[in-house]
């Protein structure tokens, strides 16, 4: 079993990949060839954001996108403290600072109503991160952001196809990012991202800032990245898109099937009503992780953690954070991640789940009948560093998920 079936998905798809691939190579356009337009107006038109502007990462992406907001040293970026280092890397490249709030025990993403707590005279952006596959509060971090004058950007590196009240994630907010690397929802075979827009001068900024702050051929009007997205990439996607309501159906299925075996068994990160998610992951709570991860294995089921260790107790972030951030902390203690995608039949979401149901069982970490919110998310055990332990755990979860 793959925790991640990419090699089912290419072979339903092996004649429009191909075909596509090929495309490219005849007419040699690898950088800024026609795939890049054509792409960025399917992606455009799929969200309803007025501008996409591809770019060669999801990373990337933040950083263009805190870039032309003219973000810089001195300033403060709201984020979240229990996500994948990219978003709170990117404010750091930018020399700006990121400030966390903590997150809501039921999903995992950042809590709104923490959020205005950490507003200062400083604070120029908010950057929610939409884990797992489903957006955060947007409403509410609008509304907050919206007296102040504070852009917010939203981290949609997971949730590319997910909802938000009938809006679509990236079109959320002042600037949406999102990431095409292949463990992705919708994934290229390299890396890749994009930004989305409704703002014309932002637009115009990020698609001069991702070719090196150029408006013309050699007139550079500010200062730039060499963030390109090649056309090869575009390609792929371009290939996948043609599938991808498919795939979400899937995944939903797949997560449906997920949530009637164990619910009501073991916690498990809930969905709000009021929004879907793509189930780029699909995570439960379990103690004496690595015990059920050992159990798992031993049965071929592979798992993955996402993630180990909260950002600010990273020892390359740990001096921004005097702060404990109990959910995020109680949550990297637990979180564990079962095979997701749109390969994955019911029978193999049976065997996953009679598995981890038995492993909770035999480590006494079955919990049952709760949901995520009523669970004891205890902080006092996590280290102020990663740990050799922590380190490790990390580097088996397969595949990692980055932007």
């Amino acid at each position: 079993m793959d925790f991640i079936d990419l090699k089912s998905q290419y072979l339903a798809s092996r004649e429009l990949i191909d075909g596509r691939i090929q495309a490219v190579l005849d007419h040699g356009q690898y950088i800024l060839g026609p795939e890049v337009a054509e792409l960025e107006a399917r992606l455009a038109e799929r969200t309803g954001a007025r501008h996409c502007i591809t770019v060669s990462s999801g990373t990337e992406a933040l950083i263009i996108a805190m870039m032309a907001l003219g973000i810089k040293a001195g300033d403060e970026v709201i984020t979240t403290p229990f996500s994948f280092i990219a978003a709170a890397e990117a404010v750091m490249l930018v020399g700006a600072t990121p400030v966390f709030a903590d997150v809501e025990a039921a999903t995992g993403n950042v809590d709104a109503r923490l959020v205005a707590e950490r507003i200062t005279p400083r604070t120029r952006a908010i950057l929610p991160v939409s884990l797992y596959g489903q957006p955060a509060d947007m409403d509410a971090i609008n509304a907050i952001a919206e007296p102040y004058g504070i852009a917010v950007i939203e981290d949609a590196a997971q949730s590319f196809g997910a909802t938000y009240r009938g809006r679509q994630s990236c079109h959320l907010s002042t600037i949406g990012c999102t990431s095409f690397f292949p463990s992705k929802p919708l994934g290229c075979y390299g890396d890749g991202g994009a930004l989305f827009t409704d703002d014309d001068a932002l637009a115009q900024a990020m698609r001069e800032i991702r070719v090196h702050g150029q408006s013309h051929r050699y007139v550079h009007t500010r200062l730039g990245v060499g963030g390109r997205m090649d056309t090869l990439q575009c390609a792929v996607v371009l290939a996948k898109l043609e599938r991808f309501d498919w795939e979400v159906e899937q995944r939903q299925r797949a997560a449906a099937e997920y949530d009637a075996l164990l619910r009501h068994q073991i916690p498990v990160l809930a969905v709000r009503n009021d929004r879907s998610s793509v189930h780029a992951q699909y995570t439960v709570l379990v103690d004496e992780r690595e015990r059920v991860r050992a159990q798992l294995a031993a049965a071929g089921i592979p798992t993955a953690v996402h993630y180990p260790v909260p950002i600010h107790r990273q020892a390359a972030y740990a001096h921004l954070a005097p702060d404990t951030y109990p959910v995020a902390e109680g949550l990297a203690r637990r979180v564990l991640s079962l095979p997701m995608g749109p390969f994955l039949d019911d029978a193999s979401a049976q065997r996953v789940a009679g598995a981890l149901l038995d492993a909770c069982r035999q480590a006494r970490s079955a919990i049952p009948a709760v949901t995520p919110d009523e669970v004891a998310l205890a902080s006092t055990t996590v280290p102020t560093t990663v740990t050799a332990t922590a380190t490790a755990s990390a580097s088996t979860a397969a595949p990692a998920t980055t932007s």
